[in-house]
């Protein structure tokens, strides 16, 4: 048996825009495939080409798309009220570039895709990721850490344009 101590570094910005202006520019960055069609697709591939294809057609122009999401301010206002802040966990990744971290430190596929977390609090509305970059430091594989670097890149730039409202 192993342990691994892995430190995380998290990325977050703070939006003054509202909660559903802020989800709504986020949504329109990232790709909404259907995942039954989109599995199907990727199980029918015969070459990385192919499937490299039909990653490109689920990305939206983040180069990410959503593979999942999680209302937890539902669930909190189930337990805490109406007046309760509203949460989204967005899980979102790029099936390319978890294969390019995965080759090189299998464990990688434990944090990809990604999770951001976009939640209203106290002086705006959060958005926060935990670096791919952090988690993989540890394994010491220099091209898995640049993959990571670039990924970190993206989404960092993405919940920034996304804060501010300049989303393309």
């Amino acid at each position: 048996m192993a342990t691994k101590e892995i430190p995380a570094q998290r990325f977050s910005v703070t939006s003054s825009r509202t909660f559903r202006d802020v989800v709504a520019a986020f949504e329109a960055a990232v790709g909404h495939p259907d995942m039954n069609a989109f599995r199907k697709n990727v199980g029918a591939a015969k070459t990385f080409a192919e499937l490299e294809s039909i990653v490109q057609g689920a990305i939206g122009p983040s180069g990410l798309m959503e593979f999942a999401r999680f209302d937890l301010g539902e669930v909190l206002r189930k337990r805490n009220g109406s007046a309760t802040p509203q949460s989204l966990r967005f899980v979102v990744g790029n099936p390319v570039i978890m294969s390019q971290m995965v080759q090189h430190v299998p464990d990688a596929g434990s944090y990809a895709p990604v999770s951001i977390l976009i939640d209203e609090r106290p002086g705006g509305v959060h958005l926060s990721y935990d670096r791919m970059a952090s988690f993989l430091a540890p394994y010491g594989n220099a091209d898995a850490l640049q993959v990571a670097r670039d990924l970190d890149a993206k989404v960092e730039a993405l919940l920034t344009a996304t804060a501010q409202g300049r989303v393309k």
